[in-house]
């Protein structure tokens, strides 16, 4: 059984900085991909950025250069640092962890981000 627990949204005015972290429990594999999705009203759930557990990383084009997706893998934690927050990014953000071998995954409960005009 894997948990993933979520914290760090919350309301921001565009231009400022949020920092989003997920942290992972209980069965956890050595290979593993851990990433963050969103979803925004009326719009399908969408990858953001994703980390291997060996640091390989892809970003959505839309946050290049404004997101940094980093992790402790002594502590089982994906972090996603946001910079220059625009609007369009308000969505909720999804935490999500992959077993490729196993063709598993989990998914947090997510947390809402809000950045207002």
């Amino acid at each position: 059984q894997v948990q993933l627990e979520e914290s760090g949204g919350g309301l921001v005015q565009a231009g400022g900085s949020l920092r989003l972290s997920c942290a992972a429990s209980g069965n956890i594999l050595a290979i593993n991909f851990m990433g963050w999705y969103r979803q925004a009203p009326g719009k399908q759930r969408e990858l953001v950025a994703v980390i291997k557990s060996g640091g390989g990383t892809n970003y959505a084009e839309s946050v290049k250069g404004r997101f940094t997706i980093s992790r402790d893998n002594a502590k089982n934690t994906v972090y996603l640092q946001m910079n220059s927050l625009k609007p369009e990014d308000t969505a909720v953000y999804y935490c999500k962890l992959d077993f490729p071998r196993t063709l598993t995954d989990y998914w947090g409960q997510g947390t809402q981000v809000t950045v207002s005009s």
